[in-house]
């Protein structure tokens, strides 16, 4: 830039020099030098014209004109008599972008990045601009880690006025966080507050988190986090006095310091309110979590601030503001706190915005939100509205924010942003066992059919024993009310005829049902179905006698008219991350008269989960069956209910548990029964290394439960049991499940199965 200052004022110099003798009416103008650029683009920025006069002062403006366009390295203005000639010599224009050696960055990645300096094919190449490019990509390096990453650039002359760029790059190995110090801790071990951030040393899921690479960003929420945690337990005057970060020589190694001022820990000595209240004030302080005499929290003053906010926004006031003002006694270590409440202005909402459906209908989101447009604007309302769309499952992420509309003090705008994910899924699964081998099972569905929020799913499942073919059309809002409807077709079949342990016996059921679903309230909701069923029965001289039986009586072909109602509740925070709420679901279904088959059964099914800490959580889950006939007719052999596996007690094969009977030569068959009883404990907690990362779940568990025949009762001295470990991830290729159980209690009659996993992968 200094060079071309220079020039310019030397050109200046001349030309003022030269037109100072010689002034003249330009008669006509003429462009010699040009190659790429139009002579009427030279005229558009010339500021002079047919008719003027030239001067020194007008052939020095009209230079620098021509020069601060930055397409030319040289001009020149000459006099041909009364003809003023504008000669011109181009800078060369970027022909070609080259780069080399990029892996970590794809080079459209990299050719972005360089122009938004102002490099880009087909612009115009200015040489002071590289140095800027160099710094510009090595920038983009050091944000991957890559602290020794090199970058040169290769200029290559071409036809036309034209250059090449080549930028060669050496990437260089990553820096890895070799070392955290924390100077200045004392209340707490070293070790602990290291589990509290996210950065740390190298590990073995440091591949997937990338944690032990430094980040500015990620240094500076740890910071926040170190010091939530030392308020959190009392310590109100905590500060970080200072952060060192270094690098090795060789830049492959980084060290961290952080000094920390921890202080002393405070108590509460007094908690009041202030200011307007337009809820009572006994009903705000009950808000209130801080209490005197505790130990200070800042997490319980941020909640206790917010719950006061959400009570006023409630009521329309979702501006109000609630400050915690502390009197702090030094020479105590107390702090009085005063929450002073202003309540701001009332508003109302006036649009619903939704923001990031590309695939997903408006429609499907919006008949989800319980805020609407000209209410008062309901904390409460919109936190349902988020968690309703969070539980459609399309989503990966669902954001709301609440602007205030510009030239208004008494209205909002909601906002609900989504992050669409793929709603279309591959399930595969696999299990192993002594009995079945290796049974695989796939589907292929979409949740969210062209965006309508409809589902269609075709399962197969085929093992040694199942073989299962469904297809399954649900539309969740039938009506706009909110009814629901579902229609299936199935195709099951079973044959146990060789496996060893199994009560030999083959069906086949073809089978249809539509089912209504009809909301109650925002989590409860009932169904009612109808269904035709027609079930092929095949025996074997080696089948259990009540299976005989049942085929001589009722014959080998038998159908059904079956009807069942059922009633759920789901108060979960999410379908797919749940942490807190409660799941219940129960049926009954009954085979009408009019057909062959006459029976019912009912099942319960309850989940629990309740969050032990803050990464933590319990999960409390069980299941109830009882079955019978009825009119003269036991519960067919087929009805029954089957205990153990993944859904029910791990570390025993899927539908093992239960009542035997003996073929001809003495061997154990598995019978169901007409009851069962499960149930699980689950303590769900994060992978370790992967800090806050909800995608990845470890759990232990404890399973027990069993099935039990018509004149058998439920005994707990009968239950089986089993513990292990389980692992969730939701993985780039869709959600996995992986568990090992140890078998407790486990008689000589039952069918092992410790080693389970599922896989679902994405399209």
């Amino acid at each position: 830039m200094i060079i071309r200052k220079i020039l310019l004022l030397i050109c200046l110099l001349w030309v003022s020099l030269a037109w100072a003798l010689d002034p003249f009416v330009i008669r006509d103008i003429r462009v010699e030098g040009a190659q790429r650029i139009e002579a009427g683009t030279i005229f558009s920025y010339l500021p002079l014209k047919v008719g003027d006069k030239i001067t020194g002062e007008k052939s020095s403006a009209a230079l620098k004109s021509l020069y601060d366009t930055g397409f030319f390295s040289d001009v020149r203005l000459e006099a041909d008599g009364d003809v003023l000639v504008v000669v011109v010599q181009e800078r060369p224009s970027i022909a070609h972008i080259e780069i080399n050696g990029s892996k970590a960055f794809s080079k459209d990645q990299l050719k972005d990045a360089l122009k938004s300096i102002g490099i880009a094919e087909s612009r115009i190449y200015d040489k002071s601009l590289l140095d800027k490019a160099e710094k510009e990509l090595k920038r983009q390096y050091l944000g991957k880690g890559k602290y020794s990453a090199q970058v040169t650039t290769t200029i290559t002359p071409m036809p036309r006025n034209r250059v090449s760029l080549a930028f060669n790059i050496v990437e260089g190995e990553v820096a890895h966080i070799r070392e955290i110090n924390l100077v200045g801790a004392k209340a707490f071990p070293e070790k602990l507050l290291l589990e509290q951030i996210q950065l740390n040393t190298p590990n073995w899921f440091s591949w997937y988190t990338k944690n032990d690479q430094y980040s500015k960003q990620k240094l500076s929420g740890d910071l926040e986090t170190l010091r939530a945690f030392y308020q959190d337990r009392g310590y109100l005057e905590f500060a970080v006095e200072s952060t060192q970060v270094s690098i090795s020589p060789d830049k492959q190694d980084i060290y961290i310091a952080i000094n920390i001022h921890e202080g002393e820990p405070y108590k509460v000595s007094e908690v009041k309110l202030a200011g307007q209240f337009i809820v009572p004030e006994a009903e705000l302080m009950n808000l209130v979590k801080l209490k005197p005499g505790e130990i200070f929290s800042r997490e319980k003053v941020t909640t206790s601030s917010k719950a006061i906010s959400d009570r006023l926004a409630n009521e329309g006031y979702s501006f109000a503001n609630v400050n915690a003002n502390p009197d702090i006694n030094k020479e105590a270590r107390s702090a009085a706190f005063t929450f002073v409440v202003d309540p701001g202005r009332r508003v109302y909402v006036r649009r619903v915005n939704i923001f990031g459906n590309t695939t997903t209908r408006d429609e499907v989101i919006r008949r989800e939100i319980r805020q609407m447009e000209g209410a008062w604007y309901s904390v409460e309302k919109v936190n349902r509205s988020k968690e309703r769309i969070d539980r459609l499952g399309f989503f990966s992420e669902v954001t709301v924010d609440s602007p205030p509309v510009p030239g208004t003090t008494d209205q909002v705008d909601v906002n609900f942003t989504v992050v669409e994910r793929q709603t279309g899924s591959i399930q595969v699964g696999a299990g192993y066992s002594s009995a079945e081998k290796v049974v695989l099972s796939a589907g292929i569905s979409q949740n969210n059919l062209f965006g309508s929020g409809n589902s269609l799913a075709f399962n197969v499942n085929s093992g040694a024993i199942t073989r299962t073919y469904s297809l399954v059309y649900s539309n969740p809002y039938w009506t706009q009310e909110g009814i629901g409807r579902s229609w299936s077709l199935y195709d099951r079949s079973m044959n146990t005829t060789y496996l060893t342990g199994v009560s030999p016996y083959m069906t086949r059921t073809l089978g249809t049902d539509m089912h209504l679903s009809v909301p109650l309230s925002e989590t409860n909701a009932y169904s009612v179905g109808l269904g035709l069923e027609s079930t092929v029965i095949s025996v074997v001289n080696n089948s259990p006698i009540q299976y005989l039986d049942f085929v001589n009586q009722f014959g080998d072909t038998v159908k059904s008219i079956k009807s069942d109602v059922g009633f759920s509740r789901d108060s979960r925070d999410s379908i797919i991350y749940p942490t807190k709420g409660l799941n219940q679901r129960y049926g009954l279904e009954v085979g009408l008269p009019g057909a062959d088959l006459k029976y019912y059964r009912a099942t319960a099914n309850e989940q629990w989960l309740n969050p032990v800490t803050q990464n933590t959580t319990l999960s409390l889950s069980g299941q109830l069956g009882y079955g019978n006939g009825y009119g003269g007719m036991p519960l067919p052999f087929f009805k029954n209910f089957f205990g153990g596996g993944v859904d029910s007690v791990r570390g025993y094969f899927t539908g093992s548990l239960g009542p035997h009977s003996f073929d001809l030569y003495g061997n154990p068959l598995n019978l169901g029964g007409n009851k069962m009883v499960t149930g699980s404990a689950e303590y769900l907690f994060p992978m370790p290394g992967t800090k806050n990362d909800k995608s990845f779940r470890l759990s232990t568990f404890l399973d027990a439960g069993n099935v039990f025949g018509v004149n058998q009762p439920i005994s707990a001295g009968q239950f089986r049991y089993s513990t292990g470990m389980a692992l969730s991830w939701y993985s780039p290729m869709g959600p996995l499940k992986f568990s090992y159980a140890i078998p407790i209690r486990a008689q000589p009659l039952d069918n092992i199965e410790r080693l389970q996993f599922q896989l679902g992968s994405t399209f």
